[in-house]
């Protein structure tokens, strides 16, 4: 029965109609796969000479199980954000006599086969290698390489239930991020708990036992889980809601494109797809501590104006590429009603600029790194409102890929979503406020590279009519191309 999944999925993957569309992306991860797979191989064989070389008095196994608590805390957030789950149309399947039971372990089964679960072998079954080349017990050794096997499937199998539930995510988020704080400011070293547990696994071969028991818990849980929902009346019928009401009323002060604007804060607030694109946002806040706490950035002024400017728009570039695919699930009944494209339009871009201004007070805490720092992110912020805003809008007469808003993204997921010409577009968006920072700051001075940025974004809104006027003919005159693109199923 196995071989007749593999053969179904085959047919199914060269017949999609994206095949051929998706293929560059196709040879894209082929080659990323290779990239970062033979980039951890390499880390791995030298990993037990990098720990001997940083901790000399301490043994490497003993400092790799102090800190792979991280390891697999990032493979989570990782995992979260990047690991698209294997699915089966499973509807035809049930109408014919083939045990349920078979169906959804060929399903868990085929996350077994991720190149995620791949990568943690890459990195760790060199430095094994490496280990019994210098004489550690073959057996304590082989244990240790088993037990972060079964932990790396287990990480696998706790992923598939963390998309059900976006609060076991934010929790370990929340840890990882806290657990690095404390660690790094010397509060409490969680590493040193973790690294004696992983140390125990590593002299206790028999205690593999328990990474197997959990890898195997997690199946089960998972098995149980999607045989709960495995029947026909489940996947075909409609889930009815309880909807929550919210007054919007004070928003009618927008004029015109009040009635947009309200629709995209319910949008945002009942959809699954929307509610991550805003937890994306809020993590740009935090892009700026990878540039401002480097001595290596403090000399190069214009990477610096790029990082300010992606502090304030992380909304902006997350939301605002996808518009206009936010509506596609009703696009053709939005373009049949008597609505002026331009307050559509209007009302994407007053969400932006409220997103900016919103990121801009919650950056107050960065005039801990001067007022030079802090300049320069407000200078990224004007930025962003008026010349940024209107360059998202701009590539979003491009972007044609419909939106399930109930499905959270993951990376590289949608093979329709490759467009060379989009990214071409983006480009503006991360070399002009460089270039627009680095030629009057050589020039002239530093103060004359952030009056260029802000002056730029000041220009676009004195002449934001204008600009609305052209992107609005590009709307229109692709019209009718984005809803056959929304309407076409893949």
């Amino acid at each position: 029965m196995i071989k007749h999944f593999i053969r179904l999925e085959w047919k199914q993957f060269f017949r999609a109609s994206y095949f051929q569309k998706g293929i560059a992306i196709k040879i894209l991860l082929i080659l990323a796969a290779i990239y970062f797979g033979g980039a951890a191989l390499m880390l791995g064989v030298g990993m037990f000479f990098i720990a001997k070389k940083a901790l000399p008095d301490i043994d490497p196994i003993v400092t790799v199980n102090n800190f792979i608590i991280y390891w697999f805390l990032f493979e989570m957030v990782f995992r979260f954000f990047m690991q698209q789950l294997p699915v089966m149309n499973v509807k035809p399947l049930m109408t014919i006599p083939i045990k349920r039971n078979t169906v959804i372990h060929y399903l868990l089964g085929k996350t077994s086969l991720s190149f995620f679960n791949f990568l943690a072998i890459f990195l760790f079954l060199p430095f094994c290698i490496v280990l019994l080349a210098k004489g550690y017990a073959v057996i304590q050794v082989l244990c240790w390489f088993l037990s972060i096997v079964f932990l790396t499937l287990s990480v696998n199998y706790l992923n598939f239930l963390i998309n059900k539930n976006n609060t076991i995510f934010y929790i370990i988020a929340v840890s990882l991020f806290a657990f690095i704080g404390l660690e790094y400011y010397g509060i409490f070293a969680i590493s040193k708990p973790i690294g004696i547990a992983f140390n125990t696994l590593y002299s206790q071969p028999l205690l593999m036992l328990i990474p197997l028991a959990l890898v195997l818990g997690l199946y089960y849980a998972n098995f149980v889980y999607i045989r709960k929902g495995f029947y026909l009346d489940d996947a075909v019928s409609k889930k009815i809601k309880e909807v929550n009401a919210t007054d919007l009323s004070w928003m009618d002060r927008f004029g015109g494109v009040a009635p947009f604007l309200k629709n995209d804060v319910k949008l945002i607030w009942r959809n699954a797809r929307p509610k991550q694109v805003m937890m994306m946002s809020f993590l740009f806040l935090f892009y700026g501590l990878i540039f401002y706490t480097q001595d290596a950035y403090k000399d190069m002024p214009a990477f610096l104006a790029f990082a300010s400017m992606f502090v304030t728009g992380g909304f902006l570039m997350s939301f605002g590429q996808l518009v206009p695919s936010w509506d596609s699930e009703y696009y053709k009944l939005l373009m049949s009603q008597n609505i002026p494209y331009r307050q559509y339009l209007e009302s994407k871009w007053y969400l932006m600029v409220f997103a900016v201004s919103i990121s801009f007070v919650l950056s107050i805490p960065y005039l801990y790194f001067g007022w030079e720092i802090f300049g320069m992110i407000a200078a990224g912020a004007v930025f962003n409102v008026g010349l940024n805003s209107f360059i998202t809008l701009f590539g979003g007469a491009l972007n044609r890929v419909p939106i399930e808003l109930n499905v959270k993204a993951k990376a590289f997921s949608n093979t329709n979503g490759f467009n060379p010409t989009q990214m071409l577009i983006a480009m503006p968006k991360i070399l002009l406020p460089m270039i627009l920072f680095y030629i009057p700051y050589k020039l002239i001075n530093f103060e004359a590279g952030l009056i260029a940025i802000a002056l730029s974004g000041v220009l676009g809104i004195v002449f934001k009519n204008q600009i609305f006027a052209f992107i609005e003919k590009i709307y229109q005159k692709g019209k009718y191309k984005t809803i056959a693109a929304f309407a076409e199923k893949s």
